[in-house]
């Protein structure tokens, strides 16, 4: 249990960190006998991405990594959380044998972090799959499981005896809805309900199958899964409103947390997606004996990716034939997205209390606002240190009421390629000169560190 040393500090032993992943800012699509990922591919496609932005170089941390990890320490972080590319390991990731110069790369990374009193936390899969497993169909098939096991074993095995935290995956909603649902990450699919949940499934199937692998591998470890999750509300008090929640909160958060810890699917989102023909029984076929059992096995901590709440309106129902809106949304970040701090507490009370989960980390938490040098090269990111400082306050709060959250990595490092927006949204601590590589820390870089050294004592 962590105990909080003094009025108003963080637990003592609070780890404080940082989080990238692998497309976002790593560059060098081709070099070290690295092979095509999803994103390479995606982003090469003219129109998917804002100013078709791609990430060959993104910030070019392949090559410029130890400036990156100077940057950490003198931050005075704890933790840095990154993702490690799939095709670096496995070009086509169909190889019997890994790729060493991959397997090189991140080994040198984790010394370095090592020997900078840092501890490592590595996401096996942040969504830049090999292109090879998605032409043989991706995540519905079932096959990509035993290849993703084959991945997390050899990784897990050549970096095991330093890294002892990991995470299999990265916000599987994202790949399973944004990908075959809305069609705005690959593969681009739209309304494929029956290929979203299988996606869904073999991501959790994959995630429980490879918990044992990595445990052999890498003694004393932990290993988790990292969730995007929120709190979901109806914008009234309509029946029709309400539905539509209750659907929003199945299959966002309960269709990923009540497998992995109630040993079951929401069957609620099932007989909705029945009822209204988006799916049949024999949809869910791929659901196999046994394989609930995989999926639940005991993780060591759950990651939680939180960064507004949602409001939710049917949109099936004609304005005037529902009740009027009751909840007023709140200031937005350069993202569009509502900040909304006491959400943070009321999900993490969810989890002590719904779900029973027992150990915590907030993997990621931060927001886009583009903020930039000015005349005497400074970087002015107020919002970004409220945002901060605002949900800070509210974890604080929870974990003074029993919720067990044992670390905050801050998103992100540092500016990077965000994904379908290209470099437009910038999230980092440090700014990120796309053009020249130059890094400049904000002032929400220099805040950070403030709060870090005074775990949290300090607010102002």
């Amino acid at each position: 249990m962590l105990i909080m040393s003094e009025q108003n500090a963080f637990p003592e032993n609070f780890i404080w960190g940082a989080a990238t992943s692998s497309y976002q800012i790593e560059g060098a699509p081709d070099v070290g006998g690295k092979g095509p990922s999803v994103w390479d591919t995606f982003s090469h496609t003219a129109g998917n991405i804002k100013n078709n932005d791609n990430g060959d170089i993104a910030c070019d941390h392949y090559h410029l990594w130890p400036q990156d990890v100077t940057l950490m320490k003198e931050m005075g972080i704890s933790a840095y959380r990154f993702s490690i590319s799939w095709p670096r390991i496995f070009p086509t990731g169909v190889e019997k044998i890994p790729n060493q110069s991959g397997l090189d790369f991140y080994s040198k990374l984790v010394d370095a972090l090592l020997e900078n009193d840092i501890i490592p936390f590595i996401t096996l899969n942040h969504w830049d799959i090999p292109q090879g497993l998605e032409d043989a169909g991706g995540w519905p098939e079932r096959d990509i499981v035993h290849q993703f096991v084959k991945y997390s074993y050899h990784t897990s095995k050549h970096l095991g005896d330093r890294v002892k935290n990991w995470i299999t995956h990265n916000e599987p909603w994202c790949v399973s809805y944004l990908g075959y649902i809305e069609g705005r990450k690959p593969p681009c699919l739209i309304n494929n309900w029956p290929k979203s949940l299988a996606t869904a499934h073999h991501l959790l199937l994959s995630h429980g199958m490879a918990i044992p692998e990595i445990r052999n591998n890498s003694k004393q470890s932990e290993v988790g899964i990292a969730l995007n999750l929120n709190t979901a509300i109806p914008a009234s008090r309509s029946t029709y409103d309400e539905d539509a929640c209750r659907f929003y909160d199945g299959q966002f958060n309960r269709l990923y947390l009540n497998p992995l810890y109630n040993n079951e699917y929401p069957d609620d989102v099932f007989e909705h997606l029945n009822t209204k023909g988006l799916i049949s029984e024999s949809d869910l076929n791929f659901i196999k004996q046994g394989d609930l059992n995989i999926i639940s096995t005991k993780t060591d901590f759950l990651g939680v990716n939180y960064y507004s709440r949602a409001v939710i309106r049917n949109e099936e129902i004609d304005e005037k034939n529902n009740l009027p809106r009751n909840v007023a949304m709140g200031p937005e970040t350069d993202f569009g997205w509502e900040i909304y701090p006491p959400g943070i507490y009321d999900l993490l009370m969810r989890l002590k209390n719904e779900y029973k989960v027992q150990n915590i980390f907030i993997t990621e938490n931060g927001c886009s606002y583009g903020d930039g040098p000015n005349s005497e090269g400074k970087i002015n990111d107020n919002r970004r240190i409220e945002y901060y400082r605002s949900h800070l306050m509210e974890i604080k709060r929870a974990i003074e009421d029993g919720a067990p959250c044992n670390g905050y990595f801050a998103w992100s490092l540092m500016d990077n390629f965000e994904w379908a927006q290209g470099f437009s949204q910038r999230f980092g601590l440090v700014w990120v000169d796309f053009e020249t590589l130059e890094r400049i820390p904000k002032d929400s870089y220099y805040w950070y560190k403030k709060f870090i050294s005074t775990n949290g004592l300090d607010e102002d």
